[in-house]
């Protein structure tokens, strides 16, 4: 006569065991692939460029109330309505679409009704934990979340969507969870608060590489 468990007990709940352990395992590997980057610091500055075409110069400008860091640019000759904008630096697309509503101001109703927020707008992730964003765009975004961007690549036209009192680009640096300085060409803009109004001119660098 036998006593104990059977055989076939036994194994089953050293597999049941083991898989338990297995899936423990697993589970602390995915937490520590989505947090251990997170504690991480941010990367060095990516150099970023004006992001218009090469060449053209546009006011960059602050005032009381539109918060700190935040950077509206209009060019300093010729219509803004419809104007190219380009990426500062490559990067993966993770936002393009709309943020609060539209309103109605367009190139042929310019002071048709306001909308909220930011309009048709792009979100770029460039890595090390930078990132830039896009705001007022004229129309749907020329790029798709997921999509891999160069610098220089057109994601869409200047406009007046969203709460906008006139055609111009909102843009903005994130660092980390942060916003930060705007840093152009390896320069710092000077907007850092809007206590008070403030402009500066700048010349894009943002050209085409030098095919070699």
């Amino acid at each position: 006569m036998t006593t104990g468990q059977r055989p076939g007990r036994r194994d089953r709940r050293r597999a049941v065991r083991v898989a338990l352990a297995v899936g423990a395992v697993a589970v602390l590997v995915a937490v520590a692939v989505v947090v251990v980057p997170l504690l991480l610091p941010p990367g060095p500055r990516p150099p970023f460029q004006l992001p218009v075409p090469c060449g053209e110069t546009w006011r960059l400008g602050t005032y009381p109330g539109h918060d700190d860091y935040d950077v509206d640019l209009f060019p300093t000759a010729g219509e803004a309505w419809g104007r190219p904008v380009l990426a500062s630096h490559a990067g993966t697309v993770t936002v393009a679409g709309i943020n609060g509503s539209l309103g109605g101001r367009t190139p042929d109703n310019p002071k048709g009704p306001r909308g909220r927020g930011g309009g048709y707008w792009v979100k770029i992730d460039h890595g090390g934990k930078w990132e830039t964003q896009y705001l007022h765009l004229l129309e749907p975004p020329l790029v798709r979340a997921g999509q891999r961007v160069t610098r220089g690549e057109q994601l869409g036209r200047v406009g007046s969507t969203g709460n906008s009192g006139a055609p111009h680009l909102h843009y903005e640096q994130h660092r980390g969870w942060e916003k930060v300085e705007t840093w152009f060409d390896g320069s710092p803009s000077g907007i850092t608060q809007d206590d008070t109004e403030y402009s500066v001119t700048l010349t894009s660098n943002n050209c085409p590489a030098v095919q070699r």
